[in-house]
């Protein structure tokens, strides 16, 4: 019984003492983890295009977990038990219709909400060749345009995209660097999404600045710095310049369902057009043409039959058969 009583003590002394802990965390305003983890799949039917750009966003989340295809496309809830499993609470989910268009569905698990985009324009980095570079796993700085403020639907796309793209502070397999920008701007009822290095360079000797005064170089600053008696002061005249390493995609939002792959729907995009829609509009533009040219033979052959009809009818005077009958 004795025994039985200390083991009790110390558990109870255990709960006790993580409540007085996250008790301190929360009123003392101490420093609470952002713990965010990112699953990214695709589905079956994916072009190479499609698993590069799910590549190259999977290098740029180290906080991000890549797994295999996911063979359903209409049973979609079944990503938050996949998501549970792995302990990610955000889900980026690649769809892939008829070998051609490309879904993005991003959500939040397990309570949503979920976001459907339509992607276009995809180019990754392999085929772009830009020169711009970062850190792998470095945390990027994510720059919103200020048209996202001025939609509600737009602010629940740019809770989502903190949440997805931003890499948390301590993440596991994180550098603790930003060298890059992502920006997202609005165009058309369109998001455009670009990557950027951001790149300082020394300015050289002899360089004027944006005023038209001359730049003094390093060594001189330096050495004049030591002369008035602050050796350890330093002052760095840098250019500071953003360079594009990609990818780059655009993304036209469809929906947003309040749940995680499901409930009801909280926005609907009137303007959307699905690419099938213009695939049949186009079809139908080169059956009209088509038909028109079918017309015009039946129009041309009929004419044709009403002459001769009308030659047959009317007789010639000068015929050989009229005159020798």
């Amino acid at each position: 019984m004795a025994a039985v009583y200390k083991s009790l003590s110390k558990s109870a002394k255990k709960v006790e003492d993580t409540e007085e802990n996250n008790n301190n965390t929360t009123t003392n305003g101490g420093f609470r983890k952002n713990k965010q983890r990112v699953l990214i799949l695709s589905s079956r039917g994916v072009t190479y295009r499609h698993r590069h750009l799910l590549n190259d966003l999977a290098a740029m989340l180290p906080h991000g977990r890549k797994d295999v295809k996911f063979d359903s496309k209409s049973k979609l809830y079944q990503l938050n038990e996949l998501a549970e499993l792995y302990n990610c609470n955000n889900v980026m989910f690649f769809e892939a219709r008829k070998g051609k268009d490309l879904y993005m569905w991003f959500s939040k698990v397990p309570n949503g909400p979920t976001v459907k985009f339509h992607a276009q324009n995809l180019h990754t980095m392999e085929e772009l060749h830009f020169t711009g570079n970062c850190l792998k796993g470095s945390r990027p700085l994510l720059s919103f345009d200020l048209a996202f403020e001025q939609e509600p639907h737009y602010r629940v796309i740019k809770e989502v995209f903190l949440q997805m793209f931003g890499v948390p502070q301590g993440a596991r397999k994180s550098k603790p660097f930003i060298d890059h920008v992502m920006s997202f701007s609005i165009a058309d009822g369109k998001i455009w999404v670009r990557n950027y290095e951001i790149r300082e360079v020394e300015k050289a000797k002899g360089e004027k600045d944006s005023e038209g005064n001359d730049i003094v170089p390093e060594s001189d600053k330096s050495s004049s710095k030591k002369r008035k008696g602050a050796p350890n002061a330093e002052l760095k005249d840098t250019d500071v310049s953003l360079v594009e390493i990609g990818p780059r995609f655009v993304l036209t939002p469809i929906i947003i369902q309040e749940g995680a792959f499901g409930g009801p729907i909280i926005y609907e995009n009137k303007r959307f057009i699905s690419p099938n829609q213009v695939r049949s509009e186009l079809r139908k533009a080169k059956a009209s043409r088509h038909n028109a040219r079918v017309e015009q033979v039946k129009e041309r052959l009929g004419k044709l039959e009403t002459l001769t009809a009308q030659a047959k009818k009317e007789k010639d005077v000068l015929d050989t058969r009229e005159l020798f009958a």
